[in-house]
Order: C-alpha cells, then structure tokens, then sequence
C-alpha cells in the first residue's frame, strides 16, 4: 500500500514537471508569436525588449551593427514612416539554439520581407538580425 502511494506521489510529480516545462520560458514556444505581434502594432518599444545587447539591423540594404538602444531606435523611426498594418509570418524554421523566420510585412502602403534571426535558450531568447527588405514582386 505504501509503495503504491509512493508510486503514485513519483508519477504525479513527474507529471507536473513534465507540463511545467512547457511554458513561454522553454526554448520549444514559439518564441515568435510575441514579436510577431509587436511588429504589427508598430510596438518599437516592446520589440526592443527581444533585442540582443548588440544585433543587426538591415533596412533596404543598408546594415547596421549596433546597440539594443541604437536598434530601438532605428526600428522606431522605420514604424514611424512604414505604419504597419499586418504582419504574418510565412516560414519558421531552426533547431535551438538558432531559429529564424520568415515574415510578410505590409507598411507605409508596400509588402515587406522581414527576416528574424533569434538566439533560443531554455530562460529567454533573443533577437540577432532582423532584416526588412522590399518584396520582389
């Protein structure tokens, strides 16, 4: 009998820890849904927060290595002359540590590419790159 309920306590714990580890922190979310959504509210603010400490920023070919702060920035000013008013993402694809997606972007009145390179790690991820391009259409 007290095995039974020693069994039955290990099963229950495991089985806990089994569905605890599958929250926003694991690196297994979809760690694009949130900047997806920042993106298409134009968020600069809130889309910084994903930003690594120094990443690249690449806007109609003209790239940029830079501070988290110098890429807020850069990305407010291109939500402030390209309003975005949707955002999807196309393509997703990477094993951890390194993921990248593929997105359409429609602002300012033109489809846009964006392109997300993301650092994943079982506490937090990050943006490396992020490249918004003209479509080729």
């Amino acid at each position: 009998m007290v095995r039974k309920a020693v069994i039955s306590l290990f099963s229950l714990f495991t089985a806990l820890a089994l569905c605890s580890a599958k929250g926003p922190q694991n690196s297994n979310a979809d760690v694009f849904v949130p900047i997806a959504k920042y993106i298409q509210k134009g968020d600069a603010d809130k889309l910084s927060a994903w930003f690594a400490s120094n990443l690249e920023v690449e806007i109609f070919s003209n790239a940029t290595e830079c501070s988290r702060a110098q890429a807020k920035q850069i990305i407010k000013n291109f939500f402030e002359q390209y309003p975005p008013k949707s955002f999807s993402i196309l393509h997703k694809s990477g094993n951890p540590p390194m993921k990248y997606a593929i997105g359409t972007l429609s602002a300012g009145g033109e489809n846009l590419r964006v392109v997300l390179l993301v650092r994943t790690r079982t506490s937090s991820s990050e943006i490396l790159r992020i490249r918004i391009e003209r479509s080729a259409r």
